[in-house]
């Protein structure tokens, strides 16, 4: 996560606020935040206090307040995005994706729409669980990602977005990876295949791409397409002739019949490669 543009985007918000006083402190819980008329001004800057004092999910509530208080004044508007930040910043990404919703749904023109994107996207991204639970917040942080590249792709948020997206992409194929292990470990190498098939097509410039044509390679000898299992043993040793994945369908090609490896390349020396996720299934 950078944290960076976010503290950046923090402290331009904070000057542009005329000073003012904490004049009381937050309830724990929002049942206790009773309803107190103030001034936006003064409303305003005791959420900002709360903020930099670290009490993110009070200074969310404070800056909700600011809204429902005075929802006609520039402030609500401001308010509406430092909402949406404190809840970030509280982990609490449904509420911050909402209030980054509702900015944009009512200021979509504003200069700081592209970093209601970015919230959006993170609050997604940081959510994204390992590949043996369900990756639907994984599809939406690529969606989100992606739009924040497709609306601002010269801002900085863009850039971040863009390195989150190859690892997020990773992150679904590898999820492929370990469906279609999973199938092949029950014997049942047709669905394997469309997984692996899957990655090769959808993720290719990921990680996966050797491990997946090599799992084809055995799944389609074990269904006896020994003419799609050399097909995809060319592929991998064409594009990936060092990786351990082309030795082992290299070797296994050549146990299994030795004539056909005659037009595959040898695989070449390559560096050790450093330790991965053990083998769940084959090879």
């Amino acid at each position: 996560m950078m944290r960076t543009d976010s503290t950046r985007f923090l402290r331009r918000a904070l000057l542009v606020l005329a000073a003012g006083l904490a004049l009381a402190s937050c309830a724990k819980d929002k049942k206790e935040l009773t309803y107190v008329a103030r001034d936006v001004e003064t409303l305003y800057n005791l959420g900002a206090d709360t903020l930099a004092k670290g009490q993110y999910r009070q200074a969310a509530m404070l800056f909700d307040e600011v809204e429902r208080q005075h929802p006609y004044s520039v402030w609500a508007r401001r308010a509406q995005l430092m909402s949406a930040f404190s809840y970030y910043q509280a982990n609490r990404y449904q509420e911050a994706i909402l209030a980054a919703q509702r900015f944009l749904s009512l200021h979509p023109g504003n200069r700081d729409a592209p970093y209601a994107y970015y919230l959006i996207a993170l609050s997604y991204y940081e959510q994204i669980s390992d590949v043996g639970r369900d990756q639907k917040v994984t599809e939406q942080a690529l969606q989100s990602l992606n739009e924040l590249t497709r609306r601002y792709p010269n801002t900085s948020y863009a850039t971040d977005a863009r390195l989150k997206i190859d690892l997020t992409r990773d992150h679904l194929a590898g999820k492929e990876m370990e469906i279609g292990r999973w199938y092949q470990s029950r014997h049942e190498f047709l669905a394997a295949t469309l997984r692996f098939r899957s990655v090769i097509e959808r993720y290719e410039t990921t990680t996966h791409v050797p491990e997946a044509l090599h799992r084809m390679v055995e799944c389609y000898l074990e269904l006896g397409m020994r003419e799609e299992a050399k097909r995809s043993a060319a592929v991998l040793g064409h594009n990936y002739p060092g990786s351990k994945w082309y030795e082992r369908s290299y070797a296994l090609m050549n146990r299994l019949k030795p004539v056909a490896t005659a037009q595959l390349p040898a695989p070449t020396t390559a560096p050790a490669e450093p330790a991965g996720q053990p083998d769940k299934a084959g090879g």
